[in-house]
C-alpha cells in the first residue's frame, strides 16, 4: 500500500484508487479502537484540530470531534454566529488568524462550493472538507464505501443505485467518484429536475424510473430532498415525490434483491424519501454508516496530519 502525501482532503475526485484504498485500510485498523473500554490512543497527542462549520451539522461535526479526541488531539469548535465574520471580517482574514494560533488541522464546512479548496491553497494547516456547497463531502463518501466493502467484501462489480436529489447532493458526487474508481457500477435516479445536466459524463447510468434503479442493485443509497438548496417548483409536492421516488417495503419486495443494502447519509425525512420500516429494517445499514464514520474520520485526520508534518521545500 502506498504512502499518503497530501496535506489536505478536498474531494475524492482528485484521489487515486491507491489513495482511496489506503484510507479504507487505515480506517479498518482504527475501527477497533471504538470497541475498547478506553476509546483512546495517543496517535495525535499535541495536535490541535479546529472544527469550523458554517452550516448545521450533527453527525459530521460530532463524528470529527469524537475522531479527534479518540486520537488524543485537542479540539477547538468555532460557531459562525460568534466569529468575527459577523463583524465584517473576511473569511481569509479569519482563517489566517486561526493559522497564527499554530493549529494543525481545520475541518471546514461551508455553503459555497470551492471555498475549502481556495483556503487550502493559502494556508499551512491541513484542511479537511466537511462538505462545501454542492461540490463534495469526501468523508461521507469514504464512510459509505467503507460500509459497502465491509458488508459486501468488495466494491468491484457491485451495482450501486443513488436515489433522490442528485443535483444538489455533494454526497452523491463524492460517492460517484469513489465508487467508479473502485470498480462499482453506478446508477443515479430521481426526477429529471433533480438530475444534473451531463451527469452521464461521470460514467454513471441515469434513469427517472425507480423500478429500473432498484432492479439488480446491490446497494441503494437514498438521498435527502435538500429543500434549503432548491428553487421552488422542481417537483409538484413532497407527497408526489414520496409516491414516485420514496423507498418503502412494498417497492423493495417487488423490485429489489433480497440481500440489498439500504443506506442514507442523514438526516432522514421519514415518510418522504424512505419509510420507517425500511430505514429501521433488516436491509438497513444506516446506523452502521454512522459508526464507521468515526473510524474513517480518524483515518483521515491521522493521514493528513502525518503529511502536514513535512515542511514544504523552500524555493
Amino acid at each position: 500500500m502506498g504512502q499518503w502525501t497530501r496535506k489536505d482532503l478536498i474531494g475524492l475526485e482528485e484521489l487515486t484508487r491507491e489513495e482511496l484504498e489506503l484510507i479504507l485500510q487505515t480506517a479498518a485498523s482504527f475501527k477497533e479502537i471504538s470497541t475498547r473500554s478506553v476509546k483512546k490512543v495517543p496517535t495525535l497527542r499535541g495536535k490541535t484540530i479546529v472544527l469550523f462549520f458554517f452550516e448545521p451539522s450533527t453527525r459530521t461535526r460530532a463524528s470529527f470531534e469524537l475522531a479527534a479526541k479518540r486520537l488524543s488531539a485537542d479540539t477547538l469548535s468555532i460557531a459562525t454566529s460568534s466569529s468575527a465574520i459577523q463583524k465584517g471580517e473576511s473569511l481569509k482574514d479569519t482563517f489566517l488568524n486561526i493559522e497564527a494560533m499554530r493549529v494543525d488541522c481545520i475541518v471546514l464546512r461551508h455553503s459555497s462550493s470551492g471555498v475549502v479548496n481556495a483556503l487550502a491553497k493559502c494556508m499551512k494547516p491541513s484542511i479537511i472538507n466537511a462538505g462545501d456547497g454542492c461540490h463534495e463531502h469526501p468523508t461521507q463518501g469514504l464512510l459509505d464505501i467503507f460500509t459497502i466493502k465491509e458488508k459486501k467484501g468488495t466494491l468491484s462489480g457491485l451495482r450501486v443505485s443513488i436515489i433522490g436529489d442528485i443535483a444538489h447532493s455533494r454526497v452523491a458526487r463524492s460517492n460517484i467518484w469513489a465508487l467508479k474508481k473502485l470498480g462499482a457500477e453506478v446508477t443515479v435516479c430521481g426526477p429529471a429536475t433533480l438530475l444534473p445536466r451531463d451527469i452521464e459524463k461521470a460514467g454513471v447510468k441515469v434513469t427517472t424510473s425507480l423500478p429500473q434503479a432498484l432492479k439488480n442493485a446491490d446497494v441503494i443509497n437514498i438521498l435527502r430532498i435538500q429543500r434549503e438548496r432548491q428553487k421552488a417548483g422542481l417537483f409538484p409536492s413532497l407527497r408526489e415525490y414520496a409516491i414516485r421516488f420514496g423507498i418503502n417495503r412494498d417497492k423493495l419486495d417487488c423490485y429489489a434483491k433480497k440481500d440489498v443494502l439500504i443506506m442514507h447519509p442523514g438526516p432522514i425525512n421519514r415518510g418522504i424519501e424512505v419509510t420507517p420500516d425500511v430505514a429501521d429494517g433488516k436491509y438497513s445499514v444506516i446506523l452502521e454508516q454512522v459508526t464507521n464514520g468515526v473510524a474513517v474520520r480518524m483515518a483521515v485526520l491521522y493521514l493528513v496530519s502525518q503529511a502536514g508534518e513535512e515542511e514544504p521545500e523552500q524555493e
